[in-house]
């Protein structure tokens, strides 16, 4: 109960701008969530979809392989069905290198969606920490310019003890989401180099297809 006091008078101390720094930080954590869980998902269709894939690409059933991708919804399914569609008719390989990069292009975009607003909040975060302590030392000065010689120390040294909230919490907000969008970033580039690898794969062994056609 102590604790829960302590946060609710030094959310309170802290003066108008620790709404919108709660806001932004609320905004922030759910966008990482919905993130989070868009990536896991897409991760484990797309390794459930390539385990079948793989096997039928290194054969060249490729009409099998386009089968499966219409019943799969699956980032690796997209990607490569622009490549499948194009074998049967490619003159040259570069054809199908083509079709496989307007597939990553996308597809790539859905990763990437909204997760550089972590980084922006972060920011912003941190700059209305740092504006709401300026604008309360500017209050602070006001009052104490207007205060009995006796009382001034102590008035200033409460009003920037106050002041000081707002920087506080807006570091709290900025350093989670920057760690979080630090993370997001990675776990989408990984996958975006699988994607990428699988459709290297792809392409080598549609090269020996349009080789021998």
């Amino acid at each position: 109960m102590q604790s829960y006091s302590t946060i609710v008078s030094f959310f309170q101390q802290g003066g108008v701008f620790m709404y919108p720094i709660m806001l932004i930080f609320a905004v922030g954590i759910a966008i990482s969530i919905e993130r989070f869980v868009f990536l896991i998902k897409a991760k484990r269709n797309i390794a459930k979809a390539w385990v079948q894939l793989k096997p039928l690409l290194d054969a060249g059933s490729y009409q099998e392989a386009a089968d499966i991708i219409l019943n799969t919804n699956s980032a690796i399914s997209q990607v490569l069905s622009h490549g499948i569609s194009r074998v049967q008719s490619a003159r040259a390989l570069n054809e199908i290198e083509t079709a496989v990069e307007q597939g990553l292009m996308e597809v790539v975009p859905r990763f990437e969606k909204r997760t550089h607003y972590l980084a922006t909040f972060a920011n912003v975060a941190t700059l209305l920490g740092l504006l709401g302590t300026i604008i309360g030392l500017i209050q602070a000065f006001t009052a104490v310019s207007h205060a009995e010689a006796a009382q001034k120390a102590d008035l200033l040294s409460s009003s920037i003890s106050v002041a000081m909230n707002t920087t506080a919490f807006g570091l709290m907000a900025a350093i989670p989401l920057l760690l979080v969008y630090s993370f997001l970033q990675t776990r989408t580039s990984e996958m975006v180099d699988g994607l990428e690898a699988a459709g290297v794969n792809f392409i080598s062994s549609a090269s020996s297809y349009v080789n021998n056609g």
